[in-house]
C-alpha cells in the first residue's frame, strides 16, 4: 500500500498551523508545518519534496507568492493551495497566475479545507508539467473590493477565468459593479497590455449602434463623411465590454453572433473583410433566458456569450461589505473635494446596514459623496443621513423616498419656525441647492464643469458655492 502523501503547511499564525495540521493528520496525511516561507525554502533546498503545499500569502520575510514562484519553478506539477484572510482580486489573481491550484479564504471550515486537499491530490499525476503563463510579482490595485463570501468566490473565479480566452457573461442588478468585474478580467489577463473598450448598448440609438460596433466607410449613410473605426477594431488584441447586452436589437444580435463565431466582419458600407482578435465580455441585469423565451434574444447568441458566467450579488446580500465600501468612498470623495477625512458613527453605519439599497453599490457611492460634502463635522451621525438621503433614515418599506424626504423637511421646518428662526427659508433653499450640486458632482466624479453643465449652472457658480460651503465649516 502506498504511503500517504506528505503535506506542508506554511503559515506564520501558530493557531492556523496547529488546527490545520491536526485536521490533516486526522484525515491520514503526514504533515510538516513551517512558521515562515523561508523555513519551507530551506527544507526544499535540503531535498525535501512535499506532495502538496498550503501556504499563507502575507508572512514576514518571504511572502507566500514568492514561495509559490520557487516551488513551481522546481516542482511544476506540485499542487499549491494559497491561503489568505485578505481576500481581494489582486492577490487572488496573482496566486492563480503563479500556478496555485486553489485559493482558500480565511477563516475557513476545516472539513472543507481537508476536502479541498483530497480534490487536489489526485490531480498530481494527471496535471501536465507546464510552467506558469507568466510571472507576476505584484498585482495592480482595483476598486472591486469585498469580504462577503459571495465576493470571495467571485474573486477566485476572476483569478481563474481571466487567463482563458473565453467569452464571459456578467449578471447582476444595476449598480452592482459589472464593469469593474470586466475591467478586472481584462487587467488580470494576458491581454492586459492591449485595449479595454467599453460600450453600453442601451445608451446608443439602435440606428447608430451598428456603426459604433463595426465602424463605417465614408458615404455609407447620410452624414458619414469619413471612415469610422468601430469598437471591435479599437479593441483588437484586447477586450470589448458590452454592457446591457439584453437591449441589443435583433438584427445586431445576428451580426454579433457571426463575429463571435468567425472573428470577422465588414464595416457598414464596406467591402473589406476585417479580422479581429477580441475577447467579448458581456453584462446584463436582465434574465436573458426569459428574453430568449419571449423571442427578444437569440438562444445561440446566449450560448456563445455564456461560456463563463459570473454573478455579482446585490449590496443587500453582502451587508458585511457596507462599512468597507463606505470607508473607501468617503476617503475618495474627501480627497477629491479637498475636505478633511470623514467617518461614520456606529449609529450611522447601522442605518446604512438596514437600508435595502435598490441602487446597490452605485447608490452607496453617491450617498458617500453627498455625506462628505454636506456633513459639517468629520464624524457622520445618523441624523446626517436623513438630511442628505432620506431613504436610509427610515426602516425599509415604511415610506417612499419622496415622501420621507418631504416628511423630514416638514419636521425640520416646523422645528425651526417654532424656535423663531427667521432664516428657515434661506437655509432650506441653500441646503437644497447644495444637495443638487453634490449629487451632480458625484455623478460626474468631481468634475466641476460637467456637474455645472448638468445643472445648467456656470463653473464659476459651482466653484463659488463649494467654496462658501467649506468656509462655513
Amino acid at each position: 500500500m502506498a504511503e500517504p502523501a506528505l503535506l506542508w503547511v506554511v503559515d506564520d499564525d501558530r493557531s492556523i498551523r496547529f488546527v490545520l495540521s491536526a485536521a490533516l493528520r486526522e484525515a491520514g496525511y503526514p504533515v510538516t508545518a513551517f512558521a515562515s516561507a523561508d523555513e519551507a525554502l530551506l527544507a526544499l533546498d535540503a531535498g525535501q519534496r512535499p506532495a502538496l503545499v498550503l501556504a499563507d500569502v502575507r508572512m514576514p520575510g518571504t511572502d507566500g507568492l514568492a514561495l509559490l514562484d520557487r516551488l513551481k519553478a522546481q516542482l511544476p506539477k506540485l499542487p499549491v493551495i494559497v491561503m489568505s484572510a485578505h481576500t481581494d482580486i489582486a492577490s487572488t489573481a496573482s496566486a492563480f497566475r503563479g500556478g496555485a491550484q486553489e485559493f482558500l479564504s480565511k477563516p475557513f471550515d476545516l472539513d472543507a479545507a481537508v476536502e479541498l486537499v483530497r480534490r487536489c491530490l489526485p490531480e498530481l499525476e494527471a496535471t501536465p508539467e507546464t510552467p506558469p503563463a507568466f510571472d507576476v510579482r505584484s498585482a495592480p490595485s482595483t476598486d472591486l473590493i469585498g469580504q462577503a463570501p459571495a465576493m470571495r468566490a467571485l474573486f477566485r473565479a476572476i483569478g481563474r477565468f481571466a487567463q482563458v480566452p473565453l467569452s464571459v457573461l456578467i449578471t447582476g442588478e444595476t449598480g452592482t459593479g459589472k464593469e469593474l468585474v470586466a475591467r478586472a478580467l481584462h487587467r488580470e489577463s494576458p491581454r492586459a497590455g492591449k485595449p479595454f473598450v467599453a460600450l453600453n448598448t442601451a445608451a446608443i440609438p439602435a440606428e447608430l449602434l451598428e456603426s459604433e460596433l463595426f465602424g463605417h466607410e465614408a458615404g455609407a449613410f447620410t452624414g458619414a463623411q469619413k471612415r469610422h473605426i468601430g469598437r471591435f477594431e479599437q479593441a483588437n488584441g484586447g477586450s470589448l465590454f458590452l454592457d446591457e447586452i439584453g437591449d441589443m436589437p435583433a438584427a445586431l444580435q445576428t451580426r454579433l453572433l457571426r463575429v463571435l463565431a468567425e472573428g470577422e466582419f465588414f464595416r457598414v458600407g464596406g467591402r473589406e473583410l476585417i479580422r479581429v482578435d477580441v475577447r467579448v465580455i458581456a453584462a446584463t441585469h436582465q434574465p436573458l433566458e426569459v428574453l430568449v423565451e419571449q423571442g427578444r434574444f437569440r438562444a445561440d447568441l446566449l450560448h456563445r456569450l455564456d461560456v463563463v458566467r459570473l454573478h455579482l450579488p446585490p449590496l443587500r446580500q453582502r451587508r458585511e461589505d457596507i462599512a468597507l465600501l463606505a470607508a473607501r468612498f468617503l476617503a475618495h470623495a474627501a480627497a477629491r473635494l479637498q475636505l478633511s477625512p470623514r467617518k461614520l458613527s456606529a449609529a450611522a453605519l447601522e442605518r446604512l446596514r438596514e437600508h435595502t439599497w435598490p441602487g446597490n453599490v452605485r447608490e452607496l457611492e453617491n450617498l458617500c459623496w453627498r455625506l462628505a460634502a454636506l456633513t459639517p463635522g468629520e464624524t457622520i451621525a445618523a441624523n446626517d443621513l436623513m438630511l442628505t438621503h432620506a431613504a436610509v433614515a427610515h426602516p425599509p418599506g415604511t415610506t417612499t423616498q419622496a415622501s420621507a424626504w418631504t416628511t423630514a423637511l416638514a419636521a425640520w421646518a416646523r422645528e425651526q419656525l417654532e424656535i423663531g428662526n427667521a432664516s428657515v427659508h434661506a437655509q432650506a433653499r441653500e441646503r437644497l441647492d447644495l444637495t443638487l450640486l453634490e449629487v451632480a458632482m458625484a455623478l460626474h466624479e468631481g468634475h466641476r464643469s460637467e456637474a455645472a453643465a448638468a445643472l445648467g449652472l456656470s463653473r464659476n457658480t459651482v466653484t463659488r458655492k463649494l467654496g462658501s460651503s467649506r468656509k462655513r465649516r
